[in-house]
Order: structure tokens, then sequence, then C-alpha cells
């Protein structure tokens, strides 16, 4: 599948993908703090954004649509990073295909398993009636009885578009719901990724733990761990200037 993407920027190639309901559009104020010394490519994952939808959604084929954005784009090798779901998948990417990247930014994601933790967020957007939203404010309202917190609905409907019929969810819903088992699988075992990887925490996030550095140091030995303070799941969001900083430091 050929993804949508965003290319801006001059100087070795910087990849970034984002999370689960999210999109390229999310990391647009880290590319801008970033362009003079690397060329970005911010990419849409099928079933969101203005990629294709496809029923088949899963990390095996979200690294080989990355394998073909590479391929179509020549790229030999890259600086690579993505954010929670993105996170996995820049790591199942670069255990298969380890000589495609120079270094990996993993962010607040572990290798490990997670159980499915979004069933408020799923129940919610499903339980949207789309040919009755006369205007966004309404779609906030009824998200509100299943999802209190102001900023992740806001999140969530970045992603809710308005076309000729009306409203119309730019993420594939049903097949996001169906398939929500495999945003939390572990990485394979046997694979290993020795060049030089980042794990950017969350310090207000659980998502990575004192437990997951033994499964870091089994498929990325060549790692570090840092924690951004003051900021939770959605880091680049809440602490653009320190994600900033510190991917600077470690891609120089």
């Amino acid at each position: 599948m050929l993804l949508n993407f965003k290319k801006s920027g001059s100087g070795p190639p910087l990849v970034i993908l984002h999370g689960l309901f999210g999109s390229l559009d999310n990391w647009f104020s880290i590319a801008k703090e970033l362009v003079e010394h690397y060329t970005l490519y911010l990419v849409d994952q099928r079933n969101h954004g203005d990629s294709p939808h496809a029923d088949e959604w899963n990390y095996a084929v979200m690294v080989e649509d990355l394998k073909e954005l590479f391929d179509t784009e020549g790229f030999e090798k890259v600086f690579l990073m993505g954010h929670s779901m993105g996170g996995k998948t820049v790591m199942n990417f670069a255990l298969k295909y380890p000589k495609m990247v120079e270094k990996l930014i993993v962010a607040d994601i572990a290798p490990r398993y997670y159980p499915v933790h979004h069933e408020s967020i799923l129940e919610g957007l499903n339980s949207l009636n789309l040919s009755e939203i006369k205007s966004r404010k309404d779609a906030d309202d009824q998200l509100a009885e299943y999802i209190p917190e102001l900023g992740v609905r806001q999140f969530l409907l970045k992603s809710l578009t308005r076309d000729n019929t009306g409203f119309a969810w730019k993420i594939n819903l049903p097949v996001i719901t169906k398939n929500i088992e495999n945003v939390g699988e572990a990485l394979p075992e046997g694979g290993k990724f020795e060049g030089p990887t980042l794990f950017l925490a969350g310090a207000n996030s659980n998502y990575i733990q004192q437990k997951d550095m033994a499964d870091m140091e089994k498929f990325f030995p060549n790692y570090q761990l840092e924690f951004v303070a003051d900021a939770g799941h959605w880091l680049h969001a809440e602490q653009p200037h320190a994600v900033v900083e510190e991917m600077r430091r470690f891609l120089e």
C-alpha cells in the first residue's frame, strides 16, 4: 500500500509515524523545529489520515507499507521514529530491515504486549451517527458521554472530516474496532536491532515501566531511555520543545 506522507526540509531523511487514531498532522509542530537539518517525512499509516483503507491491519502489513514507501523514495538508510502504535511499527521494521535504519526513536511504548484499553473510546466513536450530526460541537457533546477528557476528544475529532454528503471518519473505524487487539501485540521473539535506539517516555505516563528495560535490552541492546518531564502519553503535544531537544541530541 502506498501511504500518504508530507515531505519538508533538507538533509538526511527522518521518517515519523503517528499513533493509534492519529495522523501525520499530529507531528507538524515537531517537524517545523527540525526541517533545517533533516528531510522530514510525516506518514499516515494505513486506515488513518489520508492513507488508503484496508481490511488487513496488523504490524506485519504496516511494516511492509513502510518498506514500500522506503523503496519508492529510494531510501538506503533513514532516521526512523514512531509514537505508540507507530512506535511498535518502527520497532518491528527495525527488527526486519535493520540495515535500512540509521537510528531509531520510539516514543512512549515498549516492546511488550499491551492489553486492550481503548474500549470507552471505541464505544464513543461507534456511538456517533454521522448522518445525524450537524456540527463538530454535536459530535463533541455526544463523545463527552463516553470520553470526559476534552483533550482526548479534540484529538479524536481531528479524524472527523466533512464532505458533500456530511461528516465521515478518516480512520477506518470498523476495521480498527474489529482488530484492536493487534495494536497491543508484543514484538516477535528472535529479532534484534543493534543500532542506536532511543526510548522517549512521558514521565507521567505508565506506558513504559521499569520492568520493560529487560525487553528493551533484549531487542535493542544499544538503547537508551529518557523521560520527558511533565508529559504523559502524548508527550510530543504536551512538551514539544523537550521532545525536539531529545531528538536533536540523539540524532546528532
